[in-house]
């Protein structure tokens, strides 16, 4: 079963590492998808860019709305993502667990499914 593992970081967090500081939490974490891909439980995985650069798009009653970032009221931000095949939802925690990213974020597991079911 699919399931994705949610890099839950501060906003703020990537502005307080240095350049080398980063490549080198970045490449942790390449390994670990590394270690996952060999595995055959790697189904995608991105980094993705900072929330200073994101836009939020809401429709409602026909009327678009746009909020560029940064979010103010945002404490947390999604910074990256893992797609992993599991058999179960305890084998996609202990994964999460080894995810380096925990040591300086939150990662959130959750199972891929459609929307109409809880």
């Amino acid at each position: 079963m699919p399931y994705m593992l949610l890099m839950v970081e501060p906003t703020g967090q990537r502005r307080t590492r240095t350049e080398a500081e980063g490549r080198e939490v970045y490449g942790r974490m390449l390994k670990f998808a590394d270690d996952l891909r060999a595995r055959g439980q790697l189904l995608a995985v991105e980094s993705l860019a900072s929330q200073e650069r994101a836009v939020r798009v809401q429709v409602r009653e026909g009327r678009t709305q746009l909020t560029d970032g940064p979010f103010a009221e945002a404490k947390e931000m999604v910074g990256g993502f893992f797609l992993i095949d599991c058999k179960t939802r305890a084998e996609a925690v202990a994964l999460a667990q080894q995810c380096p990213a925990a040591e300086w974020c939150t990662v959130e597991v959750r199972g891929v499914g459609p929307c109409y079911e809880d």
